[in-house]
């Protein structure tokens, strides 16, 4: 663990890390997300499919999460705008509810943690947008990053 924030200057004010110096390498990162529903809810949204008037719940939440990742530098300021090469969110049904999983690569000089976050929350926003007029007491979370690799340094949850 490091005890300096990179994105902080000398004079305590924010800005943009400078990547220039950093090798080009494959990066690689997965992040996750659960949904979860009250029980009645879950029983509705499965019995129907897990469709909606909307369409098709997992389905849009995937396309809602791919957004989310190659948005990802417009909706966190600090972020560099980078090329994706791959990003699969996968979503399965869980016990009242569902887990997310986003994953996402690149070829770089920074990391895609942040995009991959952001996709499997976008994803998790989405859900509950198709769902709150079956219920408001949706819970999102937690939404954590389960590895990286490719930078400084790897990491992998246990």
């Amino acid at each position: 663990m490091s005890d300096q924030l990179t994105h902080i200057n000398a004079q305590g004010d924010a800005e943009m890390v400078d990547v220039s110096g950093k090798s080009m390498t494959e990066r690689l990162a997965t992040a996750s997300s659960i949904v979860t529903f009250p029980t009645e809810v879950y029983n509705v949204l499965k019995k129907n499919g897990f469709n909606t008037k909307k369409g098709s719940l997992v389905q849009i939440a995937v396309l809602a999460g791919i957004n989310g990742v190659k948005q990802t530098s417009n909706l966190i300021p600090l972020c560099h705008n980078i090329p994706i090469s791959k990003a699969d969110v996968d979503i399965q049904p869980i016990e009242n509810g569902f887990r997310i999983h986003c994953t996402v690569k690149t070829v770089g000089q920074t990391g895609v943690e942040m995009e991959a976050l952001t996709g499997a929350s976008l994803a998790a926003l989405c859900i509950y947008d198709m769902c709150k007029a079956l219920s408001h007491d949706i819970i999102l979370g937690p939404t954590q990053l389960e590895s990286k690799s490719g930078g400084k340094r790897d990491f992998k949850r246990n």
